[in-house]
């Protein structure tokens, strides 16, 4: 797997995404999930492999930076275009992240990222989020897929999910497009990266981190895990 082939899969249209509630309740509910986490208004924050990130702006009011970091280069044009006019958002790509001075950032997120990275390629971020946070600061790891958890147990998740926020019937018939859609095509020939939460904190805790898993994910997913990793 090499996250390369991942970010060319998510820089052309997919069906990830049942329909355009889907697509709106997904990122509002990331949105909202990242402010829970916040343990005041005005830090410097990072969402590392944001997406398209629509309610970016929430976030925005209650933090004094925030950086929206997209390997997609449509993505990240779609971010700037968005959200361009706003003074304390930035967006930038991961290589442009590396460019950031240590210790700049007192919080970085990476929701649903984990799983599309290789084992060097999360150590890698691990590392540059250790240098990039300041003393004190905090890494959200979320969205980690665990090895036991099936396809199918998505499948009846995202159901639920759609049922709660109308889009059921919509998601019925996604999921069916999603079977013969690029997306599995691509996870069958790359894989993804599972953890246990026992391995994920050995993970967080080979890097410098003190972590533990939260109560509960930021996405919709119960069975996946999130965590928060505090620089030592």
């Amino acid at each position: 797997m090499t996250a390369k082939d991942w970010v060319a899969f998510w820089d052309q249209p997919n069906s990830i995404y049942v329909n355009a509630r889907h697509f709106d309740v997904h990122y509002r509910d990331v949105a909202e999930g990242i402010l829970k986490l916040l343990p005041r208004e005005g830090l410097r924050l990072l969402d590392y492999g944001c997406g398209e990130a629509i309610y970016a702006d929430r976030v925005a009011m209650k933090v004094r930076e925030l950086y929206l970091c997209e390997s997609a280069g449509t993505v990240r044009d779609n971010l700037k275009r968005r959200f361009g006019k706003l003074g304390n958002v930035t967006v930038i790509s991961p290589q442009e992240m590396k460019a950031l001075p240590d210790g700049a950032l007192d919080m970085i997120v990476a929701n649903s990222v984990a799983q599309y990275l290789s084992s060097d390629d999360l150590n890698r971020l691990l590392a540059q989020a250790k240098r990039l946070i300041a003393p004190g600061g905090a890494l959200i790891l979320a969205d980690i897929i665990p090895p036991n958890l099936s396809a199918a147990a998505d499948a009846i998740v995202l159901l639920r999910y759609a049922a709660q926020n109308g889009f059921f019937l919509a998601a019925v018939g996604g999921l069916l497009r999603t079977l013969m859609s690029d997306y599995w095509a691509t996870r069958a020939r790359l894989g993804i990266s599972t953890y246990t939460e026992a391995e994920a904190l050995k993970r967080l805790a080979d890097a410098g981190f003190a972590a533990e898993r939260l109560p509960s994910n930021i996405e919709h997913n119960p069975a996946r895990m999130s965590f928060r990793a505090v620089r030592k």
